[in-house]
C-alpha cells in the first residue's frame, strides 16, 4: 500500500531505536502484524533484545543530561517543528493507524491531529512551566518552589490509541526537560515505527542527541519487565489494563519510581426525563460503537429514567440498523473491526455471561462473516438490558456493548448507580434541568476524573488533564497542569538577611 511506503515501512522492521540509529538485532523472534481490516500480513518487527533495551535506556539517560540544560522555549522550538512533520505526513499515518488498529479513517486522522494539537499546546506549555512564590515567616527571607526536569520517561502505550497516547507524554515531556522512551502495544508496531520515523528528520535537522526520543518493540516478559525495574526510569506512564497497571505500579513504587496510570473504564451516561434526544442518541451511538468499542472512553452503561426508558431504547435500536459495518478505509462507514480474534472471543463471551446473569440482548451481538469480514473481526455491536449490580456489568469489555439501565426517582439514585463500579473515567449527564446538571458535577455527583453535561463520555479534548479515579488509576495526562508529573518540585528559602532565625520560633543558641 502506498502510505506504507510513504511511511518507510518495510517487509521486515527494527524493533528499537535512538532517535535516527536503528538496532540491527534480528533474532530474539518476530511480530508478524495483520490487519484486522482484511486479515493480511502488513509487515514483520524484528524484537529488540535485553541488550538493545540497555543500549536505549543509556543513550535516553545521557540525551536528558544536555536536555535538561536547553532552555524551555527552545525545547518548545523542537515540539513545533515535530508538529509540522506530523502535519506533512497526516494522511498517510491515519491510514496506517486505521489499517493497523482498525478504528475509521475519520478517527484515524483525527489521531493523528490530536498528537498535532498535542504539539501546539505543548510549544505554549513551554513557555508557562511557573512555579509558585509565597511569604516567608522569617524576615528578609524569600520563598518559592520551581520545577526541574525529572529524567527518562517511558511511555507504555495500548493498541487502541495507537500514536496519540505517547504523544500527550513525550510531547509535554520534552518541554519539561525529560527525554522519552516508548515502548508500544505488540498488537500495532508499525505506527509507532512511522512515528519514530517521521521525527527523525527533526532530530537530523536540529542535531538534537541520540536518545531524545527512543523506541522499544520487545517481549513484556524480558524487555516490559526490565523497563519496569530500571532505576534510570524515574517515571512510567502506562494505559492499559486494571491487572496491567497493578502490576506496573507495585513493581515501580517497590523502587520508588512514579507512575502515570490510565486503565480501565466502565463509562456510563444518566439521561433524566429533560434530555434532549436528538442531541443525545448520536453521542450515545458514537461513544458506544466508535472504535469498535475500545476506547476507555467508550459509553457502556446507559442509565435511563423510567419516564423515557422505552422511547430511548426504541430511538437507540433504530439508530444501531443505521450502522454501517465494514473495512475502515472507507469513510462512508461507521465501525470497522476488533483488534483481533480474541477481543471477538471476548465479545461473545460477554453475551453469554449476560445471559447466565438474566439480562437480555434486544439488538445485534452477531459475529460477522461472509465478503468484506474475511479476518473474522467484525461485530454487529450489542445494545444489552441489565441490571448495574450484574457482575459482567461491573467489569469493562473492550468491545461495543451497551448497558441499559433503568432508574426510578430523582437523579440522585442514578447518581448512585453511576458510581456503583471500581473504575472512575470519564461520565455524562443528558439533561436541561440546570439543578441536575449541577448535583452531577458537585461533591456528591459523579466520581469520575471526566464528567461532562449534555456531550458524551470520548473525545476529549488535549486542553484538559485526561485521567480517572479509583481502579482506573488516578493519572492526568494530556492538558492543563498535567505537566507538573514530567518534573520534580522543589521548595527553596534565600536568607538575604544577617541573622539566622528558625522557623516557628524555635531558639537555637550556640
Amino acid at each position: 500500500m502506498e502510505f506504507l511506503q510513504e511511511l518507510g515501512i518495510e517487509e521486515f522492521n527494527l524493533g528499537a531505536s535512538t532517535g535516527t540509529e536503528w538496532n540491527s538485532t534480528n533474532d530474539q523472534g518476530e511480530l508478524k502484524v495483520h490487519s484486522p481490516v482484511d486479515g493480511k500480513l502488513i509487515a514483520t518487527v524484528y524484537l529488540a533484545s535485553e541488550k538493545d533495551y540497555d543500549n536505549v535506556v543509556e543513550k535516553a539517560h545521557q540525551a536528558y543530561l544536555d536536555w535538561r540544560m536547553v532552555p524551555a522555549p527552545k525545547r518548545g522550538e523542537i515540539v513545533r517543528q515535530i508538529g509540522l512533520e506530523l502535519r506533512k505526513y497526516k494522511e498517510p499515518l491515519g491510514a496506517l493507524v486505521t489499517y493497523e488498529m482498525g478504528k475509521s479513517i475519520q478517527e484515524g486522522l483525527g489521531e493523528v491531529q490530536e498528537m498535532i494539537d498535542i504539539c501546539d499546546f505543548a510549544v505554549g506549555q513551554s513557555r508557562q512551566l511557573y512555579g509558585f512564590t509565597m511569604h516567608s515567616e522569617r524576615p528578609q527571607h524569600r520563598m518559592y518552589d520551581q520545577y526541574h526536569p525529572l529524567g527518562v520517561v517511558t511511555t507504555i502505550s495500548a493498541f487502541n490509541f495507537p500514536v496519540a497516547v505517547w504523544s500527550w507524554n513525550a510531547m509535554i515531556a520534552a518541554v519539561c526537560g525529560d527525554s522519552n522512551l516508548w515502548k508500544p502495544s505488540s498488537k500495532v508496531p508499525l505506527t509507532a515505527i512511522a512515528v519514530q520515523k517521521i521525527i527523525a528528520n527533526v532530530i537530523k535537522e536540529n542535531n538534537l542527541p541520540e536518545g531524545l526520543f527512543s523506541l522499544i518493540i520487545g517481549r513484556g516478559s524480558s524487555v516490559g519487565e526490565k523497563m519496569l525495574n530500571d532505576k534510570r526510569i524515574p517515571l512510567v506512564s502506562v494505559t492499559g489494563s486494571t491487572a496491567v497497571g497493578q502490576h506496573a505500579a507495585e513493581v515501580v513504587s517497590k523502587r520508588f519510581g512514579k507512575t502515570i496510570l490510565e486503565l480501565g473504564g466502565n463509562n456510563a451516561i444518566i439521561m433524566t426525563p429533560s434530555a434532549d434526544l436528538k442531541m443525545a442518541i448520536p453521542a450515545i451511538v458514537f461513544g458506544s460503537v466508535g472504535t469498535a468499542g475500545q476506547r476507555c472512553t467508550t459509553t457502556r452503561r446507559l442509565i435511563i429514567h423510567e419516564e423515557i426508558y422505552d422511547k430511548v431504547k426504541e430511538t437507540l435500536v433504530k439508530a444501531y440498523g443505521s450502522i454501517k459495518i465494514g473495512t475502515p478505509l472507507d469513510e462512508n462507514n461507521h465501525m470497522g473491526p476488533l483488534i483481533d480474534k480474541a477481543a471477538v472471543e471476548m465479545f461473545v463471551d460477554a453475551q453469554k455471561k449476560i445471559a447466565e446473569e438474566g439480562g437480555k440482548v434486544i439488538y445485534g451481538g452477531e459475529v460477522l462473516d461472509g465478503e468484506g469480514y474475511e479476518s473474522g473481526c467484525y461485530v454487529k455491536p450489542a445494545i444489552v438490558e441489565v441490571e448495574n449490580h450484574y457482575q459482567i456489568v461491573q467489569e469493562e469489555t473492550f468491545a461495543p456493548i451497551l448497558y441499559l439501565i433503568k432508574y426510578k426517582g430523582e437523579v440522585s439514585e442514578a447518581i448512585k448507580i453511576h458510581n456503583d463500579v471500581v473504575q472512575g473515567l470519564s461520565s455524562a449527564i443528558f439533561t436541561l434541568n440546570m439543578r441536575e446538571a449541577e448535583e452531577f458535577l458537585s461533591h456528591t455527583g459523579s466520581d469520575c476524573g471526566i464528567a461532562n453535561v449534555n456531550i458524551g463520555t470520548s473525545g476529549a479534548e488535549i486542553g484538559g488533564a485526561f485521567g480517572g479515579e479509583k481502579e482506573t488509576g488516578g493519572g492526568r495526562e494530556s492538558g492543563s497542569d498535567a505537566w507538573k508529573a514530567y518534573m520534580r518540585r522543589q521548595t527553596n528559602t534565600i536568607n538575604w538577611s544577617t541573622e539566622l532565625p528558625l522557623a516557628q520560633g524555635i531558639k537555637f543558641d550556640i
